[in-house]
């Protein structure tokens, strides 16, 4: 008989792959339930492939009665793959999602009812097996929720109050919240419980097609529920495993654990690997107190910590172990590291918000393994300056968060209709979209009145000369006119700020805040980063050209992944990634952590601020050798306050080590760089820091076009210049 010991040493002959104690103890402890508590780095999808593997070898347990549920389709298909590579040998075992196992168990249940139901949510990973249960177009969530929302209030719903308003019922919905509760749940949508109870009524019986509809959410409630009363279906599944094991519990929903705990009831074989230090999808109903209380549902259950961190040098372990510490509510691990020492964490302090990300980029500009490099921030918002700025100085990037919306939000269309109606104001379309936002206090009935009026003249002549009109409402209208005449040709970033101002849009913004529950920094954010893009451009023009090519830039970002780019992310889809170099920005109190988590704490609610903590643990450990905090002092000339968390790691690191710099000198220039225009010569040969030799094959004033043997880029030609980013080739 083959022992323990002879397991470990064959894979570790077969694979190199080479177990510590706490993870052989791991892979051994196959009866009763476990709790694996994996610190950053420690090993632990390795330990999970190991453990299936000796449970089918020394255990002969067959691999169809072992049940793998992991958070995300992604996780799954990694684990699979890694399965297959450890294990060639072996058949697979199941591994799926925990909405998929939700499926299979909902879709047998109305097999057997005979209830006729419809899936309304898109990118289902069995959506093979849904067939015709799907539908991606006719009734789909985000248009039902749409049109309810219109019913309620009377207003169209934007993409910001969209994903709130589903992550309010996802909340709801994974916290098992009763509806005589929904009303307690905060939200930014106003009537959002309305919404919510409407929403409901209509799934059940309001579609007209007959049928029972089902999100997301529904699956995992409805399994929830069909195995409480459907005692032979329960049965059923709880006799077709042997064996459960659940990867990133710290992501799990209290539906989620019920309908694993209902699984387990039986046998009680379960494995739970998790990271309570890495918990931050709360708001989306994540649960990680449940956790720590994990006795309390399995009394006998063994509780193991992998605390050796693989990943990162021991000057960033020691940092990142000291400060999770802040936190009350975790399990007491401390994370250690065989690996050496590298560099101190350092940290960066500069004047002004823009100053950062042209410091990061220049300092990418010296590395050329960028697949190794990645820029981390807590809201998306703060990637669009960044892409600004790695755009114009040639920096390749992949940006993680692919479906940031801000190219497509209101306030910057809104931005862009005003300008076009300095070129003319005879455009109903136009007016029809911002006049609820300009000075003038235009009704809705006047508008209505004023599209009957089609003479091809001035909006603003029409409305006073033809629309019944209030006495305090003529002269704001007249200076509309007035000011948008005068904006004609103006630069970009000061037409913003007179339709900021004297037109009267930050005043709207905020009556709309009031009024509808928006969130005042996050639009205010967006005008900023709006002047902070067009604040290098000459024409409103070139501003509207600029946003379109950005997006574009954005768009085509998304398939540069497992290229040698830059990666920009947020904190949260940085989770479970690593990189040699790690920068995060935007370190400054009301952002990390956010106003709403300080206004918390002071409430005697320490629940977000602990999460603030995770996330920001979770950002520092994704670094292996080179870590960089970055802060600023001001922001669109508004005095910001250094984050706590920055604080806190200054204090933790060793003064006599501790780097910090108020703005960054720029690195040293190549004295061979070119950096005069007549340098810039079609046909000549030069060598990009990133992309190698290339071409120059076409110039314009403020593009040049070089082809690399990766293909034709056009940068941006002052940028290269003042920067010495290109170099003759003799």
């Amino acid at each position: 008989m083959i022992t323990k010991e002879d397991f470990f040493a064959r894979k570790e002959e077969q694979t190199g792959v080479t177990l510590n104690d706490i993870q052989k103890q791991a892979v051994l402890q196959t009866g009763g339930a476990l709790l694996l508590l994996a610190s950053p780095g420690s090993g632990k999808t390795t330990t999970i492939i190991m453990k299936i593997g000796y449970l089918i070898q020394q255990k002969k347990v067959d691999p169809s009665r072992i049940k793998a549920v992991t958070f995300s389709r992604a996780s799954a298909l990694d684990m699979k793959e890694r399965f297959k590579r450890l294990f060639p040998e072996l058949k697979p075992i199941d591994f799926s999602t925990i909405h998929s196992l939700a499926f299979e168990i909902v879709r047998e249940h109305f097999r057997q009812t005979r209830t006729a139901y419809q899936i309304i949510e898109g990118h289902f990973d069995n959506k093979e097996q849904a067939g015709e249960n799907y539908d991606s177009q006719q009734l789909h969530k985000k248009l039902i929720l749409r049109n309810v929302y219109q019913s309620i209030t009377g207003n169209l719903i934007t993409e910001d109050q969209m994903e709130e308003l589903t992550t309010y019922i996802s909340y709801i919905k994974n916290k098992m919240i009763p509806s005589d509760k929904w009303a307690q749940v905060p939200c930014e949508v106003k009537q959002a419980e309305r919404i919510l109870i409407a929403y409901e009524e209509f799934k059940r019986s309001g579609s007209g097609s007959g049928k029972l509809l089902l999100d997301f959410d529904d699956m995992l409630t409805t399994a929830g529920d069909v195995l409480k009363m459907n005692r032979e279906l329960l049965g059923k599944y709880q006799q077709r495993y042997d064996v459960l094991l659940t990867d990133e519990s710290q992501d799990t929903s209290l539906i989620q654990h019920a309908i694993i705990e209902e699984l387990a009831r039986e046998h009680g074989n379960l494995c739970v690997v998790a990271d309570d230090d890495q918990s931050i999808y709360s708001w989306r109903g994540a649960e990680p107190s449940y956790l720590l209380h994990f006795r309390d549902v399995y009394p006998d259950a063994v509780i193991l910590y992998m605390e050796q961190n693989y990943r990162s040098s021991a000057d960033i372990v020691s940092v990142a172990n000291g400060f999770i510490k802040r936190n009350k509510k975790r399990y007491d691990k401390n994370m250690f590291t065989a690996n050496e020492a590298h560099e101190p964490v350092a940290i960066r302090h500069f004047t002004d918000y823009n100053h950062q990300s042209k410091y990061v980029v220049e300092h990418i500009h010296q590395l050329t393994e960028l697949r190794e490099v990645a820029v981390l921030y807590r809201n998306s918002s703060s990637s669009i300056m960044l892409m600004n700025e790695c755009e114009r100085s040639g920096v390749p990037f992949y940006m993680k968060d692919s479906d940031n919306r801000f190219f497509s939000h209101w306030i910057v269309k809104d931005m862009l209709n005003i300008m076009r109606m300095t070129y003319t104001d005879k455009r109903y379309d136009l007016l029809e979209q911002v006049y609820t936002k300009l000075n003038g206090y235009i009704t809705k009935h006047q508008m209505s009145v004023l599209r009957e009026i089609q003479n091809n003249e001035s909006v603003f002549d029409n409305l006073l000369s033809y629309v019944d009109l209030q006495e305090y409402q003529r002269k704001p209208i007249q200076e509309c006119k007035e000011t948008l005449q005068q904006m004609k040709g103006m630069p970009p970033l000061e037409a913003i700020r007179v339709i900021r101002t004297k037109l009267g849009y930050d005043k709207a913004i905020d009556k709309m805040v009031d009024r509808l529950g928006f969130r005042k920094d996050y639009l205010i954010g967006n005008l900023n980063t709006l002047e902070e893009i067009a604040s290098t451009l000459g024409s409103m023009e070139e501003f509207a050209g600029r946003l379109k090519h950005l997006e574009a830039v954005m768009k085509a970002s998304s398939f540069n992944n497992h290229q040698n780019v830059v990666t920009l992310s947020t904190f949260h889809s940085a989770k479970g990634l690593e990189f040699e170099t790690v920068y995060m920005i935007d370190l400054v109190a009301g952002v990390i952590p956010s106003a709403e988590d300080m206004k918390q704490q002071t409430e005697g609610n320490a629940e977000p601020m602990e999460e603030a903590v995770r996330l920001f643990y979770v950002g520092m450990t994704r670094a292996k050798r080179h870590l960089e905090l970055l802060t600023y002092k001001y922001r669109d000339g508004v005095k910001m306050d250094e984050s706590a968390f920055v604080g806190e790691v200054a204090r933790l690191l060793n003064p006599a080590k501790l780097t910090v710099r108020t703005e960054e000198p720029e690195s040293p220039m190549d004295p061979n760089a070119l950096t005069q225009r007549s340098d810039l010569v079609i046909g000549r040969i030069i060598e990009h820091r990133v992309f190698g030799r290339g071409e120059i094959m076409k110039l314009t004033e403020e593009r040049v076009h070089i082809e690399f043997q990766t293909g034709a880029k056009a940068l941006s030609l002052q940028t290269c210049l003042d920067k010495g980013i290109l170099t003759p080739v003799e």
